[in-house]
């Protein structure tokens, strides 16, 4: 029900930079969808498992648009909407990794 990811790019920047840790869970999905603003894991055909914010829920079909922080960020612009059953959990803790400089 839960799973530790490593973040792999800079896709959520500054606010989820590589190399950064998040605990997701599916456990709050079990009783309503991901909203708004929410950060959410999922797995996308042709792309694999992505962590990107909810923008908004889809008006029919209960599909998620999602979207990257950075211009640049392969989202919901280019894969369209998220189907619920795709969702692996939502990101419930944010571990940032050290800065060793």
């Amino acid at each position: 029900m839960c799973r530790i990811l490593r973040i792999s790019g800079e896709s959520l920047a500054p606010d989820y930079r590589h190399g950064d840790f998040v605990l997701v869970s599916k456990i709050p999905l079990l009783f309503r969808l991901p909203r708004p603003g929410e950060v959410i894991a999922f797995r996308q055909p042709g792309y694999g498992l992505l962590i990107k914010r909810v923008a908004r829920l889809a008006p029919q079909g209960g599909g998620l648009f999602v979207v990257g922080a950075q211009p640049q960020s392969v989202d919901s612009r280019q894969f369209g909407e998220v189907l619920p059953g795709q969702v692996i959990g939502k990101v419930i803790w944010h571990i940032r990794r050290a800065n060793l400089r």
